[in-house]
């Protein structure tokens, strides 16, 4: 009798997969920005090739997990994101985080990193500062109005979602809770990762300085590099073909870099 295959565990409550990749030599699994949910990369996920399994962290408190109260912590988010990838050990895996999903991965890969089980190969960080470039930020202090203004100004949601009252209720404490955790997130100093990181901004991003792109690179004891796209800090959006050609050269290269020993 042929021996039964064994099955990865997938938690489908914090993953998404878009599409069916045909057999998969990497995973790349992506983390949203503040308010965002897992479908906001499935325009980026149409342009992937199917050698790429496509995955997206869903964060509890928005769309189909509304009902669930949304975490306020960086570190606490981390810890459930790692716990859920901890045991997909079928396939390599690069993190790409996009905004506060930047941070997210960095915590996530070092906590994956420290455990020594499933360590991702590469880390992207998308449109975020350096967390050793830490800001004093007091968005999630607003009320109501100041708080969507600040999503207004980086033209991140659709203006006639948050024109509607039960709109912006809905998705108003999800959006508070993860600013309060981004913006009261410190980075523990000294702490770096093994695998390499690469860096996507826009070159208009308010929100991300050239200086504060660069040092990114103080947190990795591997390769770095620094991708700059057109556009401000949601440069994504219309430009997913461009994007995913560089995620295929950062895979590319992360694939072909050998592991360094332990810390």
């Amino acid at each position: 009798m042929a021996p039964v295959p064994t099955q990865i565990p997938f938690d489908e409550t914090w993953l998404r997969r878009f599409g069916a990749a045909r057999q998969p030599d990497v995973r790349l699994v992506c983390l949203p920005h503040a308010g965002g949910a897992a479908t906001t990369f499935f325009p980026l996920q149409r342009e992937l090739p199917p050698s790429v399994e496509f995955v997206a962290v869903q964060y509890p408190g928005r769309q189909d997990r509304r009902q669930e109260q949304p975490l306020r912590d960086v570190r606490t988010l981390a810890d459930r994101v790692a716990a859920v990838l901890e045991p997909l050990t079928d396939l390599p895996m690069v993190l790409f985080g996009h905004s506060m999903g930047a941070v997210v991965g960095f915590e996530t890969a070092a906590r994956l990193e420290e455990k020594g089980a499933n360590a991702p190969i590469g880390l992207v960080a998308s449109g975020r500062h350096s967390p050793a470039t830490p800001r004093v930020e007091n968005v999630h202090q607003r009320d109501d109005d100041g708080l969507i203004a600040e999503i207004t100004t980086l033209s991140g949601t659709d203006p006639q979602i948050l024109a509607d009252p039960d709109m912006r209720a809905m998705i108003l404490p999800a959006l508070r809770a993860d600013y309060t955790a981004v913006e009261t997130y410190e980075y523990d100093r000294g702490f770096v990762l093994r695998c390499p990181i690469s860096v996507f901004t826009g070159t208009s991003d308010p929100r991300v300085t050239e200086h504060e792109a660069a040092a990114w690179e103080s947190l990795t004891s591997g390769a770095f590099r620094i991708e700059r796209f057109p556009g401000g800090h949601f440069y994504l959006e219309g430009a997913e073909r461009a994007v995913a050609t560089a995620l295929m050269r950062d895979v590319r290269v992360f694939s072909a870099t050998t592991t360094t020993p332990p810390r």
